[in-house]
């Protein structure tokens, strides 16, 4: 035997076997995710410029808006309304600074 370890068998797909998970010990999972080519590990410089904040407030409002508006941003995918919201961020920012 080559000295690998066989693999417990799959639980069904996109389902999560809870029971193999919780008998991996630390270093198991630790080597595991150290082979993880969709999840790289960071290293300590990664998060040398981090913080921890809490996300501005946010209000809802009921604003109108024109349709191309509306349209263009969200055909630009998810997160449109974060989007237009950084637009008009930016131009607060400016037209602060100048009054």
């Amino acid at each position: 035997m080559s000295g690998r370890r066989r693999q417990a068998p799959k639980a069904a797909k996109g389902r999560t076997d809870w029971k193999r998970i919780a008998k991996l010990s630390n270093a198991e999972i630790e080597r595991m995710a150290a082979r993880d080519a969709d999840n790289p590990g960071t290293k300590k410089a990664d998060w040398a410029k981090a913080f921890i904040g809490a996300p501005p407030l946010k209000t809802p409002v009921n604003a109108k808006f024109d349709v191309d508006v509306v349209e263009w941003f969200r055909s630009q995918g998810r997160g449109y309304q974060a989007r237009m919201n950084a637009v008009l961020r930016r131009y607060m920012e400016v037209h602060r600074k100048t009054g």
